[in-house]
């Protein structure tokens, strides 16, 4: 009995010391809101708006200089029009679309990291309108001269009918024609983080 606690006692502090190195290897970065942007893109059939939307806060983890994961939270009631219009900011704040009064704020969340250097594909899940999915995309991370982290994804493809932002939607609306707007919309992302 003594020998299999002994033994019990000897396999768990191994645990717990590997659990401890692993950990102490992470480190955290975190991301500087006023030296990062936020893109997006949406589309219909009669053209296109694009605009900014503010990161409120986020970090992104990294171990032996890679990244392994991290967090961000988004301020969706600081959707800004590219061209100024409050008319379409104040549509895109409604309950038509992303219903910024009750859902101020989405989050994504790193769940895996794929590849390395500049062939690198994150997924994680990306919360809107308390609705949460998986996306997965491309995105270059480096490690600068200063000691900050950059990381870059020019292209994000997310779905909006899976966050029921139904407005203008065929996939809930069969009859609308020409004004249609595009499901799928675009979001940049250009991080800069720091101890």
């Amino acid at each position: 009995m003594k020998n299999k606690l002994s033994l019990a006692f000897f396999a768990f502090a191994i645990i717990a010391l590997s659990a401890f190195t692993i950990n102490k290897a992470v480190v955290r970065y975190e991301v500087d809101a006023s030296k990062s942007s936020i893109t997006w893109v949406g589309k219909k059939l009669t053209g296109s708006h694009n605009g900014t939307i503010a990161l409120k806060s986020g970090n992104l983890l990294l171990d032996s200089k890679k990244l392994v994961g991290g967090s961000f939270v988004i301020d969706m009631t600081t959707i800004k029009d590219a061209d100024g219009s409050k008319r379409l900011e104040g549509h895109l704040n409604s309950d038509d679309f992303f219903g910024t009064t009750k859902f101020p704020t989405s989050t994504f969340a790193i769940v895996k990291v794929y590849g390395s250097g500049a062939d690198l594909k994150i997924m994680g899940d990306l919360t809107i309108k308390g609705i949460k999915n998986s996306i997965t995309f491309p995105a270059t991370v480096a490690l600068n001269k200063d000691g900050s982290v950059s990381a870059l994804a020019g292209k994000i493809m997310v779905d909006r009918s899976k966050y029921d932002v139904r407005y203008g939607s065929k996939s809930f609306f069969n009859d609308i024609g020409d004004k249609a707007i595009d499901d799928m919309f675009e979001i940049g992302v250009n991080l800069v983080a720091t101890k």
